[in-house]
């Protein structure tokens, strides 16, 4: 038999030894003193547990020693050192200025998300065991809503470090979450604490009794997400307003009571036609159990036999003279334990009971992602719960019941994705409908689940079933699992961490409370390929002031403040600088950063920064990186110490200006070569030159055809048509993007390019993550930030081109600004981080909120769209209708990089096609079929050949 009581905190007593007369009593917000349990070890007991100014007493003082005592005999199981005092030296900071991740819990229920994200975002994850430590004060113009302060804490840091930590003045907490469990011990101060917060926030008493309410998330789940639920009958006492009504779920029937007393009749007939029910299946027992907030975790089940439905009304009946308003008696099906492998197959493994828990996370776009199964195994005739038993793999736990087959794991193992991830989905669909009273505040959002299984066979298949809902229990269960590889590397587990998801979202959420509200001025507009700006910054609450030339330009409409202003003649730039610093100043606006994403505005932005004190690379910095032949000589020059030099990723280079200047770079560069605009962008105009005619030859064309910034718009000609030639080296071409803040990296995406059609460079294909090996990768994101370095630039968001050459990274160019065409939508997707909201965090003087690891959830493979090679399907409303379509079901991502279809000699891509897989070489063949089938691929442009790297 398996118990169905995946959560009860009173594993250690055997079953039946309860009462079921009110003796055990329900659940009573952690009143009362801590447990007496003692937890040896060799640490110090005189520590600083003491808030100043508002000292505890004797009660919730043994609690806060209590979970001290607890979080070292945990550091100290887990191989970890014990924690640092140093409260004596209170820390200083930048109250709303800084991420600050709280946590209000018993530490082993949070050990492993703690752990993380110490090592995600050092010094910013904080656990405070007491609620004496925290404040909530009255946020100013938000009325009903307050600000958390954290006077007092535990730090954690990589490898495992712990700091005893007093802030002066307090930090301002950018996330909270509390435990809010019967094992939590304060759970009403925690659930006080958690209301109405003006940071966002992942748990709440209101949400925690809809998501521990069993009978109304066995009702949520196989009505809305399909997900298998063992057969419940439920006798409900005035139930929730959640519960009335709606369609039956199969196997779940719901009898409404109006009373308590006098039900004999009706509860007889229920059970009787439940028990004989082939909803049931070959369930030989039912349990009977109380449903409601006030009883989870308190109380013991009774197991019936199926052919007993007398004793099974006399336990209902009893049970009924305790409910309350809300509350449930349940009758549940006993599921049997599973003999793997199935009938048919070779011979059956010992009768053991699986129980499966597995832990979800809300991930970027508010999607549910699977972060880890874990199993427990135990005697079939004895109930398996959290607490009694060691957790292990899906695999070992099915290879001890005698299943091993790959395939058949494999299977199981998707069918628990599916199951767990569409049990979130509900649950954030349920939270979409209700209102921020209901959440506890407009903060409040769930963002980690834990879903307890039990093995079923349903048709011969093996079959999840969803017992109930939990958090952090789950947690903790994978944590203890993970902590088998924690004293052998500290810091990191052996694979991905449960929580890691969870840290990612918990950053995410913090840089947007950070953001919310601030003000930015942007400089320059850009085009199509740049509307998602405008979008994000709805999203984020940021409150946008935009300079642009162009007076129709389509965003002047969605910003705060719109100033036309000329900022196309940048021969100007110190000039325009103090002329937009004298309007900004005349219009009064309160700027906490400026920034610009458009090449042409990088200058002219670094210079505005430097006349309004706003934070920002210096001017210096982004001229060199802005030219690109300046920017290869100047680290050539560049030999170091330290070593490696950014001289060795440099390569050889000329300018020109003249055809003089061409006949002296052919003997200084070798050819073949590159010939390119020195302040260009999109590859226009960027050729491979052979010998001294083709470079005449080129130069020439370019200096007629490309004179001003009216020939092509947006690629740079308002500085100018000059021109370099530089060395051409023989490697794959690859981007990367960094995340750099006050000279140090914060995170680095590298993506591969595939190759180009040559004489020309402009982009054919894509991949990320890259293929490159780990190695490589390290060496190439080096080269980039070096080079950056080299040439000054010290904040900011940066997209750096670089070919892996037999001797290393070389250095194409330095792009001083976020990425373009596709790559932030790519890196949002993939890895959860907005390259934008980086943008604007260092532009406030704020650290991005990023994980230290970020992990890409996939890979991406996209292909360009040119119009010179498929104006047919471009212009096709037909095709673009089909392609939006596949990119509004998911099969594909769209990105728009142009708007017009105009044909010409020197183009840029008008879009770009992606497809996502697994792997690179599963979402390449997605990407190829969808080609083939939809007109892209041709001979002229042969996809096969520009995704061939991508294996």
């Amino acid at each position: 038999m398996l118990c169905l009581d995946p959560l009860g905190s009173e594993w250690d007593c055997p079953l039946g030894t309860k009462d079921l007369d009110g003796k055990e009593g329900p659940w009573k917000g952690g009143a009362g003193p801590p447990p007496t349990d003692c937890f040896p070890g060799p640490w110090c007991q005189d520590v600083g547990l003491d808030c100043k100014g508002s000292p505890e007493e004797a009660e919730a003082r043994a609690w806060t020693l209590h979970y001290y005592s607890l979080l070292q005999s945990c550091l100290q199981q887990a191989g970890l050192p014990e924690t640092q005092d140093r409260s004596q030296a209170p820390r200083t900071g930048c109250p709303g200025a800084e991420v600050t991740l709280c946590i209000l819990g018993p530490p082993s229920t949070f050990l492993s998300l703690l752990l993380e994200g110490g090592v995600q975002s050092p010094g910013n994850m904080l656990l405070c065991l007491s609620p004496a430590w925290l404040t909530k004060v009255a946020a100013p113009g938000q009325e009903g809503e307050a600000t958390l302060l954290v006077s007092k804490a535990v730090s954690f840091y990589p490898g495992g470090l712990t700091f005893l930590d007093d802030f002066v003045p307090p930090r301002q907490a950018t996330y909270f979450l509390a435990g809010l469990g019967p094992e939590s011990g304060r759970g009403r101060e925690a659930a006080e604490l958690a209301r109405n917060l003006t940071c966002p926030t992942g748990a709440s008493a209101e949400l925690a009794r809809l998501l521990e309410d069993r009978l109304l998330m066995r009702r949520l789940l196989s009505q809305q997400s399909g997900v298998a639920v063992p057969a419940t009958l439920a006798f409900t006492y005035k139930p929730p307003g959640l519960l009335r009504g709606g369609d039956v779920s199969p196997g779940l029937r719901l009898v409404e009571l109006s009373g308590k007393e006098g039900q004999e009749t009706l509860v007889k007939k229920e059970v009787e036609a439940f028990v004989h029910s082939e909803a049931l299946g070959d369930a030989s027992q039912v349990t009977v159990r109380l449903s409601g907030w006030r009883w989870r975790g308190q109380q013991a089940l009774r197991l019936h036999l199926r052919v007993e439905p007398s004793t099974v009304v006399d336990t209902v009946l009893t049970l009924l003279e305790t409910l309350e308003e809300e509350e449930s008696v349940l009758v549940e099906a006993m599921c049997p334990p599973v003999r793997l492998p199935l009938p048919g197959s070779p011979s059956p493994g010992p009768e053991l009971a699986v129980r499966i828990c597995a832990v979800v996370c809300r991930i970027q776009g508010d999607r549910p992602l699977l972060s880890k199964v874990v199993c427990a195994v135990g005697r079939g005739d004895r109930p398996v719960r959290h607490h009694n038993t060691l957790t292990r793999t899906l695999a070992v736990a099915l290879a001890q019941c005698g299943l091993e087959d790959q395939a058949q794991v494999a299977a199981l193992a998707q069918r628990v994705k599916e199951a767990a991830e569409a049990a979130l989905a509900a649950v954030l669909a349920l939270e979409a409908g209700l209102s921020a009273q209901q959440r506890g505040g407009r903060r409040v959002h769930t963002d980690v689940l834990g879903v307890d299984f039990v093995l079923t066979v349903v048709g011969r298949a093996l079959t999840p079933a969803a017992l109930k809902l939990s958090s952090g229990l789950c947690l903790e269960a994978c944590g203890a699992l993970e902590g088998l590889w924690v004293a052998r590397r500290p810091g990191r587990a052996a694979e991905e961490p449960a929580a890691a998801p969870l840290v990612e979202t918990m950053l995410r959420r913090s840089a947007r409370c950070l953001m919310e509200g601030k003000q930015l001025l942007v400089i320059g507009a850009g085009g199509v390929s740049k509307k998602f700006v405008w979008e994000a910054a709805r999203d984020y609450g940021l409150q946008l002031h935009l300079v642009e030339s162009d007076p129709n330009h389509f965003a002047s409409e969605l910003v705060q403040t719109f100033i036309h202003f000329d900022v196309t003649e940048h021969r100007r730039d110190e000039e325009n600088a103090r002329l937009l610093a004298e309007l900004v100043r005349m219009r009064n606006l309160k700027l906490d950063g400026c920034f610009s994403f458009w090449d042409d505005c990088l200058v002219l932005t670094a210079l505005l920064c430097q006349e309004l004190g706003l934070p920002c690379s210096s001017p210096a910095a982004m001229c060199l990186a802005k030219q690109k032949s300046r920017t290869q000589l100047h680290l050539l020059r560049h030999q170091g110490p330290p070593w490696p030099a950014p001289s060795l990723h440099a390569v050889a280079c000329c300018p020109l200006e003249s055809e003089a200047d061409v006949e002296r770079a052919i003997y200084q560069v070798p050819l073949p070569g590159v010939m390119k605009l020195e302040f260009g962008s999109g590859a226009v105009g960027v050729q491979l030159v052979k010998d001294g005619p083709q470079c005449h030859e080129h130069f020439s064309r370019i200096l007629h055809d490309l004179q001003g910034e009216a020939d092509h718009p947006g690629i740079g000609l308002g500085w100018g048509n000059a021109m370099l030639l530089m060395e051409f080296v023989e490697g794959t071409e690859h981007d990367v993007d960094l995340v750099v803040f006050g000279g140090r990296l914060l995170a680095a995406f590298v993506s591969d390019n595939g190759p180009t059609r040559l004489p020309g460079f402009t982009e054919t294909a894509a991949c990320m993550p890259t293929g490159l090996a780990p190695e490589q990768e390290a060496q190439i994101v080096q080269a980039a930030f070096r080079c950056c370095l080299g040439c000054g630039l010290l904040d900011g968001v940066f997209n750096v081109e670089l070919k892996m050459t037999g001797a290393g990274p070389r250095l194409i160019e330095i792009n001083p600004r976020m990425g373009g065409f596709y790559l932030r939508d790519w890196i949002l997707e993939l890895y959860g981080v907005d390259l934008l909201l980086a943008s604007t965090m260092v532009a406030c003087g704020l650290q991005p909120a990023l994980p230290a690891y970020p992990r890409a959830r996939g890979y991406l493979v996209g292909i360009m769209c040119l119009v010179s090679q498929h104006l047919d399907l471009l212009s096709s409303p037909g095709s673009r209708e089909t392609l939006q379509a596949l990119h509004d079901q998911g099969l594909l991502r769209l990105n728009l990089l142009e708007e017009a279809l105009i044909p010409g000699q020197y183009e840029e891509p008008y879009c770009n096609v992606a497809c996502a897989g697994p792997n690179p070489a599963e979402a390449r063949l997605r990407l190829l079929g969808l080609c083939q089938g939809l007109g892209i691929d041709k001979p002229d442009y042969p996809v096969a050949h520009f995704l061939s790297h991508f294996r």
